[in-house]
């Protein structure tokens, strides 16, 4: 997994969840921790396409590869 999450991206998910964890300590249960929980989720779900963008990436990489070994291969043939 660390190869897809870079270190910008892991302080960025450390520093989310230990701003909701002060937000909910000093807000406690309170309507604004919908707010709170909003913005959490909101971060979750971009950490998320990142990571399957970097995924899709990968795979596109190794199929163009394959490709171009073909191509290379049938050049010299």
């Amino acid at each position: 997994m660390g190869k897809h999450i870079d270190t910008g991206s892991m302080i960025i998910i450390i520093l989310t969840f230990l701003l909701f964890i002060v937000a909910l300590w000093v807000k406690g249960l309170t309507r604004d921790l919908l707010l709170e929980i909003g913005v959490l989720l909101i971060s979750i779900k971009i950490i998320m396409m990142s990571y399957k963008s970097s995924k899709n990436s990968e795979e596109v990489m190794k199929e163009l590869k394959s490709i171009k070994d073909r191509l290379d291969c049938k050049d010299k043939g």
